[in-house]
């Protein structure tokens, strides 16, 4: 079987070469669609051995990927990002998934890099050259309604997943989205595509969820209820179609908004409601973190413990699972293990200020000074590098109480 790799760009020199020499080797040939770079981006591509061909923006994600479409040979498709990488250990997984005759489509766990939320999504981004899928919806753009539409034409074809990591992302950390504007963007085209499909639960689930991050609380409340409704009444009249993964998005986001409006009782409701979605369980480490924080800043401390603990038996590598552990374990008393979790956490991110400051807490705490300092003295030296106010926050509180660092 053949493997196409396709993938739209702008001004993405900076991030190419690293994508490209992902997929280089593993991938029969290599199509780049310019949609109106000003950098090199275009010329790294060819340096890489890509085609590359142009497109005018017209506001349109999906027009744009499917112009790729067309330009590819292969029998199977694999799509990345610019700001995504291939992880080489999975090739194999994928070699042997693409070899069955009867599967039309391969979802890949993507891994969000740093991510604040939820660090692990489940996207379509390896499929069959069929000449039925398209991309569709302007902003956040899929093949997956398309392949719905072929599933029922054509019984004789499956979907498959690959549990293991299989995409690296690096778009979502939050300066990053500063920096390209990418908020706005969205916010922009999936707005024009809800007015053209006020009834998709999908538009209402990714605009909730982007009016929530922007700090529009009761604008995204509203949309995020008004999407798991509109689920709701699907899989009312369409009993075994319902959308697993976007029901757990749905009570994710609504959890996260209705936290943000301090209704806590319902935004355990939703966290629990999306930890029983019928999805991979890594997808859900997200639901499960937030929950431990409710749990946690509520005074629930068994149960905040028994959330985080299930995050890192579904993901030992999970950072943020350690680091909340520790607070959840100094706030029960049990330096020595919320040490441990700190230290966990460390080794895992060594550039992890909090890590480091809360860590030194504990340290005191248990009467090892020495130690305690030391973990500060890196704290700060963290913070100095990039926030220099909380750097010297944490001398002045230090100070306070009779050390000088």
């Amino acid at each position: 079987m053949s493997l196409s790799f396709c993938m739209i760009v702008k001004n993405e020199q900076e991030n190419l070469a690293q994508c490209l020499q992902s997929v280089k080797g593993v991938v029969d040939e290599m199509v780049v669609v310019d949609t109106g770079s000003t950098d090199r981006t275009a010329e790294i591509a060819k340096e890489w051995g890509a085609q590359v061909y142009y497109f005018d923006w017209c506001d349109d994600f999906a027009a744009a990927r499917n112009v790729a479409l067309k330009y590819v040979t292969g029998n199977w498709i694999l799509v990345l990002d610019a700001d995504e990488r291939l992880v080489p250990s999975i090739v194999p997984q994928i070699k042997q998934a693409i070899a069955q005759e009867n599967c039309l489509m391969i979802n890949l766990v993507r891994q969000e890099i740093r991510a604040s939320q939820s660090p692990y999504s489940l996207v379509s981004r390896l499929f069959r050259n069929h000449p039925q899928i398209q991309f569709n919806r302007p902003y956040h753009a899929l093949v997956d309604d398309s392949v719905s539409q072929i599933l029922k034409q054509e019984c004789r074809w499956k979907i498959g997943s690959l549990p293991d990591v299989a995409i690296l992302h690096e778009g979502y950390q939050a300066d990053t989205i500063a920096r390209r504007n990418k908020q706005q963007i969205a916010k922009q085209a999936m707005q024009r595509y809800l007015a053209q499909q006020p009834s998709d639960p999908y538009v209402a689930s990714k605009l909730g969820a982007l009016y929530v991050e922007m700090g529009d609380f009761s604008k995204g409340l509203e949309l995020l209820t008004k999407g798991l409704n509109q689920l709701n009444i699907y899989a009312k009249y369409q009993p075994g179609e319902a959308d697993d993964s976007l029901l757990y998005e749905l009570h994710y986001h609504l959890g996260i908004a209705h936290r943000k409006k301090q209704n806590l009782a319902e935004a355990k409701h939703h966290y629990e409601m999306a930890i029983k979605a019928n999805i991979l369980p890594q997808l859900k480490l997200g639901a499960y973190n937030n929950l431990g924080n409710l749990l946690k800043d509520t005074g629930h401390l068994l149960e905040a413990k028994a959330a985080y603990e299930t995050t890192l038996k579904t993901d030992p590598n999970f950072v943020q699972g350690y680091y909340n552990l520790g607070m959840t374990l100094r706030a029960m008393g049990d330096y020595p293990e919320a040490i441990a979790a700190y230290q966990k956490a460390i080794q895992l991110d060594p550039n992890y200020p909090e890590a480091y400051q809360n860590l030194g807490v504990a340290l005191l705490s248990a009467g090892k000074v020495l130690s305690g300092l030391e973990a500060f003295k890196t704290a700060i030296a963290f913070y100095q590098k990039s926030d220099p106010i909380e750097a010297q926050r944490l001398r002045q509180t230090l100070q306070e109480i009779g050390f000088h660092l």
